[in-house]
């Protein structure tokens, strides 16, 4: 029996599902743009379903936005700013929220930047993915690597303080001088916060359909190895799995993710996890196809389904999240977000503990290097 729980965190997922081509191997409800980009009418759909939302939120604050897509850049600043205003009237929006915007080089949208810090946007997370064409083309990408640094170099001059570079490694035929010099050029502009992901065939995409070629488990380890030891000389630190930023700049929209923390959900196909006081943890997602959601939004029907998670759930779902941080968590957080006792992350616990794959301080939630390093193996013992 789970007991009472007191609400973490709340954020709010936006997502904007249009991008001018459907990359091969993106996974994310997204969508090719096909004529002119509806950004009126999908702008009032999000709304009203912020205001069916507020219903649910309680007036609880919300301390971070994160804009999603998609290309979210595609939207007009007018429109961003028209969004972030309406929001502000139907939710307890924190006036120093973090509001994160996704955006890509190549397709106009650097010239827009100035516009969307006006608007409120306070963090650019900039899809680079690579400096190197030849990679670029392989995933899909309409920009090149000069216009990727171009795209960093324009936000930073419209005011841009917090910017995150997104890049990915062990791409089709990546060798780890390619991987680290992608690595070199982002720290070189002098960015604050840096993902660096691997590359996954998902099911689903052209690519899971047709494989290419990727590195093999030691040109990975590789390549991991000598970004790790770039990225962290040049002076950020890793916090979680696949991000690294200097001190104090760690994206909070997705420390919240990782801590189990709640968040609303608006526009085609986002997903929603509350708890409730009475012990409840409720996990919802909205009509995937954006037609369907604008139809449907600030009704009940634009929920497409919602489940509870059940106490015996609860330690996998939490813990596939805060593991991924390097600092880990807390047994006291666990408890007070899960609902549960200590009791209910065995035997799990104890033997991970046992295997090396966690610390053994009994106060602390956290995986070994070598937890980390075979993070799937580590969850696999508390399924």
């Amino acid at each position: 029996m789970a007991a009472t729980l007191i609400p973490p965190p709340l954020g709010l997922y936006v997502h904007l599902p249009w991008c001018v081509q459907k990359c091969p191997y993106c996974d994310f409800n997204s969508h090719a743009l096909r004529g002119e980009l509806p950004e009126a009418d999908y702008t009032a759909a999000l709304l009203r379903d912020a205001g069916r939302e507020a219903a649910d939120a309680g007036g609880r604050r919300i301390d971070s936005v994160f804009i999603g897509g998609g290309t979210p850049s595609l939207f007009s600043a007018g429109a961003i700013g028209g969004l972030l205003d309406g929001l502000r009237q139907r939710l307890n929006l924190s006036p120093t929220a973090e509001i994160t915007l996704e955006a890509n080089p190549g397709t106009g949208e650097a010239g827009r930047f100035e516009g969307f810090l006006a608007a409120g946007v306070n963090r650019l997370s900039i899809g680079v993915q690579s400096f190197q064409g030849h990679h670029l083309e392989r995933l899909g990408r309409i920009h090149g690597g000069d216009e990727a640094a171009d795209a960093v170099r324009a936000a930073q001059r419209a005011g841009f303080e917090r910017i995150n570079v997104d890049l990915m490694h062990g791409l089709p035929g990546q060798t780890a001088a390619e991987a680290l010099d992608d690595v070199e050029q982002a720290l070189a502009l002098g960015v604050q916060h840096l993902s660096h992901y691997q590359l996954t065939l998902e099911p689903g995409t052209a690519f899971f359909a047709r494989p290419p070629t990727l590195p093999d488990d030691d040109q990975l380890a590789d390549i991991e190895a000598a970004c790790a030891e770039r990225i962290e000389g040049a002076g950020l630190q890793r916090y979680e799995v696949s991000a690294w930023a200097v001190p104090g700049e760690e994206c909070h929209h997705n420390l919240n993710y990782w801590r189990f923390g709640d968040y609303l959900a608006i526009g085609a196909g986002g997903h929603a996890k509350l708890s409730r006081p009475e012990g409840h943890i409720r996990r919802t997602h909205k009509q995937r196809l954006p037609r369907l959601y604008q139809e449907l939004a600030g009704t009940d029907a634009a929920t497409a389904g919602e489940r509870d998670i059940t106490p015996d759930e609860r330690p996998l779902e939490y813990l596939m999240n805060a593991l991924r941080l390097t600092g880990g968590t807390s047994m006291a957080d666990a408890r007070a977000r899960t609902g549960l006792s200590a009791a209910a992350f065995e035997p799990g616990l104890s033997e991970a503990r046992r295997r090396g794959l966690m610390v053994t301080d009994p106060a602390r939630l956290q995986a070994t290097a070598l937890g980390q390093r075979f993070l799937n193996d580590l969850l696999g013992l508390f399924q």
